[in-house]
């Protein structure tokens, strides 16, 4: 029989050596993904980096093209795996504490910080938007092709001359930005990692305790929600905005539930001074100040509260700014200009469209696409009041979860990291295993496509087609995420028995408290 103290510091040895364990690998991934970036990710024009040899060679070389997507589709396999792996020892209390989680979770984004922007050049739109606004212009009224040189500092062609989709809160982040980086669009992406960054750190600090509101074990939570390859892919690598919009919404919903509802409101405004879309988490707020089982008078208070604290707060960021009380309104629309088919919407239009074209009836995708985007709007609009006037049965938490996917789902455009605007709330309020496998799968489904299509879409890349790019990038990450027994069994629900939701009596009386 082992002696108690050797086996109590056998366990300490082991919980001791665990985050590195789980980091390593991540940890990997990430720089081998931050080396490939080198060769594949975004530079300006305008940088002087594009003469260093090494870049050189990985950016204009057939082998070192071939190195560097090779380093970043391997990267991000060994990425998504890693995750795998900690999802099974999270998911079966094998993780215990968030100490872990979070040491792994700073190693699998440290190297990232050092790369260019990977999966997207949106940080360079942001850079010239700031750059615009110094120059005297209304980034709500004027492109950035009115500032010399946009091109030359990576902006997509596609964003030259359109008005932006963002906020006041974050043009003034852009502002800041562009007054810091000068002329360096390098160095502006750089600082734009950052604001992002935080975003994620907020993330971390907010889920695991919504998590516990909602009688949810933290640990997983943060697994899915924050832990997430698409959070690390597009949120760290890709720099995205919504990061500190979604962060900023969590803080909100925990505030108001610790009933600090002056703080909730302001910080919720202050998700949509950064991107409009985030007006959909108002009404939750809404829900929460008004109480467990509201009256109207209650109710009609609490709408009144939200939007008497908004407004001032929206209309003081933006005559701060200077672009307007309300540009930002106009700013709703912006995205909807641009069509993909990751929008459910917007493929149907776009193939009804082909049809009846295929059909020689003539070209009417644009007609088809309006209509069908109108039925859409009209659909969500349906169901987003019947979110909020039929709370009953799900948390305002839980609500605002499923507003955001139904916007990302009934909305006309539709990007990858939309989907990251409900998984870290559906993380925090509980998942069954059916749901918990299918963000499972979205998760590495969206990793994938992540890879095919900016595979196919990057300039620097050496030619392949399409379909061939995205055949490279499944087979490599089907096999990291089959390579062993515990991970199909994740995948296929195995190892998710519980799935994402209480586990004991204390657990589930809080998770029903916060039914409305």
């Amino acid at each position: 029989m082992d002696h108690p103290l050797a086996t109590s510091a056998a366990e300490s040895a082991l919980e001791s050596d665990t985050p590195l364990l789980y980091a390593l690998p991540g940890f990997l991934g990430s720089t081998f993904m931050t080396i490939g970036a080198f060769g594949v990710g975004w530079f300006p024009l305008s940088t002087n980096a594009l003469n260093w040899p090494m870049i050189q060679f990985l950016q204009t070389q057939s082998l070192g093209l071939a190195l560097a997507r090779s380093f970043v589709i391997v990267g991000a396999a060994l990425l998504l795996q890693a995750w795998l792996v900690v999802g099974v020892d999270a998911l079966q209390g094998r993780i215990t504490g968030l100490r872990t989680m979070y040491i792994v979770i700073a190693a699998w984004c440290l190297p990232l910080l050092l790369a260019p922007p990977l999966f997207s050049r949106d940080v360079y739109s942001y850079y010239m938007q700031g750059r615009l606004q110094l120059a005297g212009h209304n980034p709500y009224l004027s492109g950035v092709s009115l500032v010399p040189g946009w091109f030359r500092s990576g902006v997509d062609p596609l964003w030259a001359d359109v008005s932006t989709p963002y906020g006041p809160i974050f043009l003034g982040i852009e502002r800041l930005v562009a007054i810091i980086a000068g002329d360096s669009a390098l160095l502006a992406s750089y600082l734009l990692r950052l604001t992002s960054l935080l975003g994620v750190v907020v993330l971390a600090w907010c889920v695991p305790r919504l998590a516990r509101i909602h009688g949810i074990n933290a640990v997983p939570a943060l697994w899915l929600g924050v832990m997430n390859p698409m959070v690390i892919l597009h949120f760290v690598a890709g720099a995205h905005n919504d990061s500190l919009m979604v962060a900023a919404i969590c803080l909100a919903l925990w505030l108001a539930l610790t009933n600090r509802t002056t703080f909730s409101i302001v910080v919720a405004a202050l998700a949509v001074g950064i991107k409009p879309v985030a007006i959909v988490v108002l009404p939750f707020i809404a829900l929460i100040l008004a109480g467990q089982n509201p009256t109207r008078r209650s109710r009609i208070y609490a709408v009144l509260r939200v939007a008497f604290t908004t407004g001032p707060v929206l209309i003081f960021s933006s005559a701060l700014v200077g672009v307007g009380a309300f540009g930002w309104i106009g700013a709703l629309a912006t995205p909807g200009s641009v069509r993909s088919w990751l929008s459910p919407i917007t493929a149907i239009g776009m193939m009804w469209g082909g049809f009846i074209q295929i059909m020689g009836l003539g070209n009417h995708t644009d007609v088809t696409i309006t209509i069908t985007r109108v039925c859409g709007a009209l659909a969500l609009g349906v169901l987003l009041v019947g979110l909020v006037l039929r709370p009953t049965g799900r948390s305002a938490t839980r609500g605002a979860a499923e507003a955001f996917l139904l916007l990302v789902l009934l909305g006309p455009v539709a990007q990858p990291w939309y989907l990251l605007w409900a998984i870290p709330l559906f993380a925090s309020t509980g998942l069954s295993r059916n749901q918990l496998r299918a963000a499972i799968l979205v998760t590495c489904g969206f990793t994938i496509h992540g890879l095919a299509n900016w595979s196919a879409t990057a300039d620097t890349f050496f030619e392949l087609s399409d379909g061939l790019a995205i055949l490279i990038s499944i087979a490599t990450l089907a096999l990291a995420i089959l390579t062993s027994a515990q991970e199909r069994g994740l995948i296929l629900g195995k190892k998710i028995e519980h799935g994402l939701s209480p586990k004991d009596d204390a657990a589930q009386l809080r998770a029903q408290s916060k039914l409305l």
